[in-house]
């Protein structure tokens, strides 16, 4: 059985965004589905801006890898840096991220 009602249908239709929107979509959604991104992202949420060394310092990793998953979130436009001195600092890319991850970690926390 197959339940159709024009009226919803079409405006849903009308309404839906581009291949490349929902594409987008997905990939900020997996880029956020590894722990070691997912505490970046948290340590940013906390701080707003942070140097490699203190990131891999907070999560207790090494500095290289802090590096690797950093310029995954900078290639996502997740984070962004700027350089002060021969030190790059860190932060969320936008308010955005800010409340996506918020949100996120609400809705984890009242599960």
């Amino acid at each position: 059985m197959s339940c159709q009602e024009i009226e919803k249908v079409s405006l849903v239709k009308a309404k839906m965004k581009s291949d490349q929107c929902f594409q987008d979509l997905s990939e900020t959604f997996k880029a956020l589905s590894d722990p070691t991104r997912t505490k970046i992202i948290y340590a940013l949420y906390l701080e707003e801006e942070l140097c490699v060394g203190d990131i891999a310092a907070i999560i207790g990793t090494s500095d290289s890898v802090i590096s690797h998953q950093l310029r995954t979130l900078r290639n996502m436009k997740l984070v962004r840096y700027h350089k002060a001195g021969k030190v790059a600092f860190y932060s969320l890319d936008d308010v955005h991220i800010n409340n996506l991850f918020a949100e996120g970690l609400r809705h984890v926390e009242e599960m």
